[in-house]
C-alpha cells in the first residue's frame, strides 16, 4: 500500500513538473537541442539518453586526444624516436595497455559517477540541496576523473621513457599532458550540455550553489585557460626545452612550433565554439519565446536548464510572462465587470470622480413577466435562460460599438457614444435594438422583453466614492429609455424608440422605422413621439 502511495506521489510530482515547465515555444527545443529529448520523456529513457551522450563524448574526445598525443610524440618531436629498439616494449606494449585500461576505466568510472550524482532524478524524487550540488558538480567530477587518468598516463610513460633516456622526458611530458587537459575541458562542457534536463529539475528548488566555474565569466575564463592558455603554454615550453636541451635542429623546431600552433588553433576554436553554443542556445530559446509572447501567446513557459546568469534570464522570463498572464486575467475580469471600453479608459487614464456632458444613445431592455418566470422554473434553469438572453444582448451591443453599462436583475442598460465616442450613436443604438429584437424572438423564444431606445445629452463619468465607484451615464435619455421600455411591453414587437433618436439617424437606418403616436411617459414633462420598426 505504501509503495503504491509513493508511486502515486512520484507520478503526481512528474505531472506537476510537466504542467509547470512545458513551454509552447513552437519550433524551439525545450532544452535548446533535440538531442536532449523533451520534458515529457520518462526518467528511464532520459537516463539512457544521458548515458549514451556521455559515453560517446568521453570515447570520442579521448580517442582524438590519444591521436593528437601520438602525433606530438612521433611527428612534432621526432627525436629521440619512440620507435628505437630499447623503448619498443613501452611503445607497443605498455602504452597500448594503459590506453585500453584508461578507456575502460574512464568510460565506466566517469559516466557511472555522473549517473550516481543525478540518481535522485532517475528515482523521480525531489532534489535536496545536496542533490542539486552534486548535479552541478558532476561535469567537474567527470573531468577530474579524466585528468587523473591522463595524468597517470603522463607520469607512467614519462617515467618509463625517462629511465631509458632523459631526452624523452620533455617530449613525452608535453605530448601527453597537453591534449589531456584540452580533452578534459571539452568533456566538461559536453557533460554540462548532456545534463541540461536534470539541471532543469535541480533548478526548480532554487538557484545553484557556488560551483567550480560560476557564471558565464567563470565558464569563459576556464575555457580560455584550458583551450588557449594551455596550448600556448605548451608552445612556450617546447621553445624552452628546445633551447635548453638542443636535441632538434632549427628546422625541426620550426615544424614543431607550427604543428603545436595548428593544434592550439584547432582545439581553441573547438572549445570556444562549444562555449559559444552553450551560451547562445538559452538566449535563442528566450528570443523565440519572446516572439511568441509578442504574438499574444501568454501560455509560453521556458524550461530553466542553465545554472549561470542565463538560467536567471530564463527564470526572469517565466516570472515576466506569469505577471503578464495575471495582468491579462485581471484586465479580462475587470473588463467583464465594467465593460472593456471602461477598463481600457481606466488603464490609460487615472480614474477620478466626476463626469462630462456628451451626446449618447441609450437602450433599456427588461424581461416581461419576470416574476412568473422565477416562480415557475427551477433557479438553475432561470439562470441558464437569462444567460442566453444576456448573451444575445451583449453580442449585439458589442457589434454596434456600444457599452453594456449594467445588469439589473433581468434588465440591461446599454450605452452608445460613451465612454467611446461614435460618429452616430443614435443610428448604432437603433440598429442594435432591431437586431436584438429579431434575435431574441428566434434564439430565446421562451422570453419576451421590452426594448426602449432614447438619445440626448447625458452626463457620463465615474459616480460613487473614492473607495468604490462605477462608470455610468445620468440624464433624461436614461429615464426616457426606461419608460419607453415599460411602454414597449404592451406594444406588438416590444420595441419602441423616441422620434428624436430616429431624427438623428441616417437614411439607411431610418428606412427601417416609422413614426407612431405621441404618448406621455411617466415622470417626463413633455409628450414623447414614438418610433416603431417598419
Amino acid at each position: 500500500m505504501t509503495d503504491k502511495k509513493n508511486a502515486a506521489q512520484r507520478l503526481g510530482r512528474v505531472l506537476e513538473r510537466m504542467t509547470r515547465q512545458t513551454g509552447r515555444v513552437t519550433g524551439t527545443p525545450e532544452y535548446g537541442s533535440w538531442i536532449l529529448g523533451r520534458v515529457s520523456e520518462s526518467q528511464q529513457r532520459r537516463r539512457i539518453r544521458i548515458q549514451l551522450i556521455l559515453t560517446t563524448v568521453v570515447l570520442g574526445a579521448n580517442l582524438i586526444g590519444v591521436v593528437v598525443a601520438c602525433l606530438v610524440v612521433t611527428v612534432t618531436f621526432p627525436v629521440p624516436s619512440v620507435f628505437d629498439s630499447e623503448v619498443l616494449w613501452i611503445t607497443f606494449a605498455v602504452a597500448p595497455a594503459y590506453i585500453l585500461l584508461a578507456f575502460v576505466v574512464g568510460v565506466i568510472w566517469a559516466t557511472n559517477r555522473v549517473i550516481n550524482n543525478v540518481r535522485w532524478a532517475i528515482e523521480e524524487r525531489e532534489p535536496t540541496p545536496e542533490d542539486q550540488r552534486n548535479t552541478f558538480f558532476a561535469p567537474w567530477r567527470l573531468s577530474r576523473v579524466l585528468l587523473s587518468l591522463w595524468g597517470g598516463g603522463t607520469l607512467v610513460l614519462t617515467l618509463l621513457y625517462g629511465l631509458q633516456d632523459t631526452n624523452y622526458i620533455p617530449k613525452v611530458l608535453l605530448g601527453i599532458s597537453f591534449p589531456g587537459i584540452v580533452v578534459s575541458a571539452s568533456c566538461y562542457l559536453f557533460t554540462e550540455f548532456a545534463l541540461r534536463p536534470v539541471a532543469a529539475q535541480a533548478l526548480e528548488v532554487g538557484p545553484p550553489l557556488q560551483r567550480f566555474a560560476p557564471g558565464i565569466m567563470g565558464r569563459t575564463l576556464t575555457v580560455w585557460a584550458l583551450g588557449s592558455g594551455v596550448p600556448v603554454l605548451g608552445i612556450l615550453l617546447a621553445a624552452i626545452i628546445t633551447l635548453s636541451v638542443q636535441i632538434v635542429s632549427p628546422t625541426q623546431f620550426a615544424v614543431a612550433v607550427m604543428i603545436l600552433a595548428l593544434f592550439a588553433l584547432a582545439f581553441g576554436f573547438i572549445l570556444m565554439w562549444i562555449l559559444a553554443w552553450l551560451t547562445a542556445t538559452p538566449v535563442r530559446v528566450v528570443r523565440s519565446a519572446l516572439n511568441r509572447v509578442e504574438q499574444g501567446d501568454l501560455e509560453t513557459n521556458l524550461v530553466v536548464f542553465d545554472g549561470t546568469e542565463l538560467g536567471q534570464l530564463q527564470r526572469g522570463f517565466n516570472s515576466m510572462v506569469a505577471g503578464l498572464r495575471e495582468r491579462e486575467r485581471v484586465r479580462d475580469l475587470f473588463g467583464r465587470h465594467v465593460g472593456r471600453e471602461v477598463a481600457l479608459l481606466a488603464e490609460k487614464e487615472q480614474p477620478e470622480l466626476g463626469g462630462e456632458e456628451r451626446h449618447a444613445a441609450v437602450i433599456f431592455i427588461d424581461v416581461i413577466g419576470s416574476t412568473a418566470l422565477v416562480t415557475s422554473r427551477p433557479a438553475v434553469e432561470v439562470v441558464e435562460l437569462l444567460n442566453r438572453f444576456f448573451a444575445v444582448i451583449v453580442d449585439e451591443v458589442d457589434k454596434h460599438h456600444g457599452f453594456v453599462n449594467k445588469f439589473e436583475g433581468d434588465a440591461v442598460l446599454a450605452v452608445f457614444g460613451a465612454p467611446v465616442s461614435l460618429d452616430n450613436p443614435d443610428e448604432e443604438a437603433l440598429s442594435a435594438a432591431r437586431a436584438m429584437a429579431a434575435r431574441l424572438r428566434a434564439e430565446v423564444p421562451e422570453l419576451d422583453a421590452g426594448i426602449g431606445v432614447a438619445a440626448g445629452q447625458v452626463v457620463a463619468g465615474n459616480v460613487g466614492a473614492k473607495e468604490r465607484f462605477e462608470y455610468t451615464v445620468i440624464g433624461e435619455p436614461v429615464n426616457e429609455a426606461a419608460r419607453l421600455c415599460e411602454h414597449a411591453k404592451s406594444v406588438p414587437g416590444h420595441l419602441v424608440a423616441s422620434s428624436d433618436t430616429l431624427a438623428n439617424a441616417g437614411e439607411t437606418e431610418s428606412a427601417h422605422w416609422c413614426l407612431g403616436e405621441q404618448v406621455r411617459l411617466r415622470g417626463l414633462d413633455q409628450p414623447t413621439r414614438l418610433a416603431l420598426p417598419a
